[in-house]
């Protein structure tokens, strides 16, 4: 489809510092998108997004083609006119939302009900393409078949071969496309749920099939961490170096760094904005549930390692009140410094990459952000 898409910069083993090249330019590597479900991450402006530090932003096909409608934002300039943001947009292919509903999936595409207005609709792997060149991402993924995990095998093999029927019909509806999708980059998508050799063989035929990047989809969906990493690192090894690998869906910083080990450049999640609106940051001592009491009379920022706004400006028992208050500002500047200190964690990452210390941040990480009963290097 193009060149290479991925510029290397640095190794520390398996993991890689680099840039991903697009149409609009570039963004460094390892990279965490935020996700804005509508066009928006949740009680953010792009202004707050920039100086947080994002480069490249989620938006979600399923809910922007029913509402306002792909049209409509097309006609409003793209995503980027119509929001705003002049970053980098990724945009998922609407599949993961559809078919976590009730849904009928057949070999052409799959029916589905609008959550805005009941009516019935219907998503094809070409009617996702052209969606998302309506929307005008600056990254297009294909449409997959993505099952809940733990899944029989059988139920495994099935959607893989599907996702992989439909990724080859993808790749001929981008070519058949007058101006070849306007620059936009095609990422395919690995199934495989935790059957390492189902990951290993879909990924080698992906990687075939010529597209500008690559999604590993399906995991973290009901799984344990040690099947994720399992599963996760037998499907990277094919997949081509000049071009980035992203690991949809993970946003927990320990799992984060583990996949960075294996090769990932990029990743997306609610979980640090959710986690914001609900009073909860993160932190270089873990989790902090600002709401509790002990937090009262606490003049100190949320992290005192954190040089984000929001710890240079309020307070523990400050942010607390807001909660307590119910004022919505008090979901904005959580979620504004869990997305900052997110950031600070990949540029940590990255910089360790160059540095060949990599091991020693995972490690340091580990000691506070595995889960109990874990030793630091699980």
């Amino acid at each position: 489809m193009s060149g290479a898409t991925f510029e290397l910069e640095g190794t520390d083993g398996r993991a890689r510092a680099g840039w991903v090249k697009t149409a609009r330019g570039r963004f460094a590597t390892p990279c965490f998108m935020p996700v804005g479900t509508r066009g928006t991450v949740r009680l953010l402006s792009a202004e707050d997004l920039d100086r947080a530090g994002a480069e490249v932003v989620l938006a979600n096909t399923y809910h922007l083609m029913l509402r306002p409608g792909a049209k409509v934002v097309e006609a409003l300039g793209g995503l980027h006119g119509f929001t705003g943001w002049q970053g980098h947009f990724l945009t998922d292919s609407g599949g993961y939302q559809v078919m976590s509903l009730p849904c009928k999936l057949d070999e052409d595409g799959v029916e589905f009900r609008s959550a805005y207005d009941g009516s019935w609709q219907r998503l094809t792997p070409e009617g996702a393409l052209e969606v998302q060149a309506a929307l005008s991402s600056d990254i297009a993924m294909v449409l997959d078949v993505c099952i809940a995990l733990p899944a029989e095998r059988d139920a495994v093999l099935e959607a893989g071969e599907r996702t992989l029927r439909w990724a080859e019909r993808s790749v001929a509806a981008r070519e058949a496309r007058e101006g070849g999708g306007a620059g936009q980059l095609l990422f395919g998508i690995v199934q495989g749920g935790t059957e390492v050799d189902l990951r290993e063989r879909f990924a080698e035929r992906l990687a075939g099939m010529g597209f500008d990047g690559f999604g590993i989809g399906g995991l973290s969906v009901g799984e344990t961490p040690e099947e994720t990493l399992t599963a996760l690192s037998a499907c990277l090894w094919p997949l081509p170096s000049c071009r980035p690998r992203y690991l949809m869906g993970v946003g927990d910083p320990l799992t984060l760094l583990r996949a960075i080990a294996l090769g990932v450049d990029m990743f997306d999640c609610v979980l640090p904005t959710r986690l914001g609106r609900h009073g909860t940051a993160l932190t270089s001592s873990g989790k902090v549930a600002v709401k509790a009491g002990r937090f009262a009379c606490d003049a100190g920022p949320i992290d005192p390692a954190c040089g984000c706004e929001v710890c240079r400006r309020y307070s523990r028992g400050y942010l607390r009140h807001l909660f307590n208050a119910g004022e919505p500002s008090a979901g904005r500047l959580l979620s504004l410094h869990n997305l900052a200190w997110l950031f600070c964690l990949l540029k940590r990452a990255r910089e360790a990459v160059l540095a060949g210390r990599l091991g020693e941040l995972v490690e340091e990480v580990a000691a506070t952000w595995a889960p109990a009963g874990a030793g630091p290097g699980s």
